[in-house]
């Protein structure tokens, strides 16, 4: 298979994600916290997925380019039709308004589509500029930081209205992924770094030391306790903390080959703490498992992105890794404590349409990439 054109290295990794997800998807259900069948919703929209990897593979880096715009615009359309629908199609889900009901498909969220067009919007705007502007200055660099910053802060703007933090943040790493590799003088790029350290250490000593200051600005106080919780969840063990220690107590279940008998009951176990199920289920083999081929599929994008000639496709691959690598990280961080909570799936493994459907065509893309890679190398 050397002389493919088609990556079957990345299909492998897709597959074992696949298999991995159906057997954590099927042992989150007994629990029984949620009716309906999500194994069979899961296949589906893998099913659908794989299609739409086929359908974006075929869109060649220029088509790609001149459709920028277009990705981004409704990306923007449906995150504002999304806050101005009634409640009969876009209602509130655990305070949330995120989702589109549509009905006999169910939930759609357009936040995770707006991840992929932002990548492309990013990628498109710093391949343009450079086009534009071959000489290089500290005036060029800061002019491209602007664009890039009000590209990205317009749909967190929208996203925040919801409010919706996780994908927030996921937006903020694919912009900081794609910072780095965008050309920009280290000097402002260490600049912003130290303003934005300054801001959340700031941020950190209202939330420790005075409170009431940010309730003042408008700061719910269920967001400060998932702070409070994660620092010390034993304190809100009935609150806050609950999803945590259920999710710890898992985890340490699991030992190092799985715990074989019932479980521990876990919330959200399809969803947001389906690592926590693998871990308990698996143990440590099973979890190491699992992020050796989030590994792979990490370190085989990232060598695409080293590989490839043209910019606008390296660039590409460093937002889709950034934001696989963001969500992984997140996901696992906050079933083990290491990081505060936020509704962040685990990719390809926790159950959820859109979520799947925007890796789906996150891979697109690098497949797309890579495809034509190998048809010029073997061609």
């Amino acid at each position: 298979m050397k002389n493919s054109k088609f990556d079957y290295n990345l299909v492998t990794l897709l597959l074992l994600l696949f298999i991995t997800s159906c057997i954590a998807i099927h042992t989150a259900q007994e629990f029984g916290q949620y009716e309906g069948d999500f194994l069979f919703r899961q296949v589906t929209w893998y099913f659908i997925g794989f299609g739409m990897i086929l359908g974006v593979m075929y869109l060649d880096s220029e088509q790609i380019f001149r459709l920028n715009w277009f990705f981004y615009s409704l990306s923007l359309f449906l995150l504002i039709a999304l806050i101005l629908s009634p409640e009969s199609i876009a209602r509130e889900i655990n305070g949330a308004k995120s989702w589109f009901q549509i009905p006999g498909i169910g939930s759609l969220q357009p936040a995770e589509f707006t991840k992929i067009s932002l990548i492309i919007c990013l990628s498109y705007l710093i391949q343009k500029h450079h086009n534009k502007y071959e000489d290089k200055t500290l005036k060029t660099d800061f002019f491209l930081l602007i664009k890039m910053g009000a590209a990205t802060l317009l749909p967190i703007l929208l996203i925040m209205k919801q409010p919706d933090l996780g994908t927030s943040l996921v937006l903020m790493c694919i912009f900081i992924g794609i910072l780095f590799v965008s050309g920009i003088s280290w000097r402002i790029i260490g600049g912003i770094f130290i303003i934005g350290g300054s801001i959340v250490s700031g941020i950190l000593y209202l939330v420790f030391l005075h409170p009431e200051i940010l309730r003042l600005m408008g700061i719910k106080i269920f967001q400060l306790g998932r702070i409070y919780a994660w620092i010390d969840p034993e304190s809100y063990k009935s609150g806050e903390g609950f999803n945590l220690i259920k999710a710890l107590l898992a985890i340490g279940s699991g030992g190092v080959s799985g715990y074989k008998g019932s479980g521990v009951y876990v919330p959200e176990a399809h969803t947001d703490f389906i690592f926590s199920v693998i871990a308990s289920k698996y143990g440590f083999l099973g979890s190491s498992i699992l992020i050796t081929i989030y590994f792979f599929l990490i370190s085989g994008m990232v060598k695409l992105a080293l590989d490839v000639k043209n910019s606008f496709e390296s660039y590409l691959c460093v937002g889709v890794v950034s934001m696989i690598f963001f969500h992984i990280f997140k996901n696992i961080g906050m079933n083990i404590g290491l990081l505060p909570i936020t509704g962040i799936p685990l990719p390809f493994i926790s159950y959820g349409g859109s979520s799947l459907m925007g890796n789906m065509l996150a891979i697109g893309l690098i497949f797309s990439i890579s495809y034509r890679k190998r048809a010029f190398m073997f061609g």
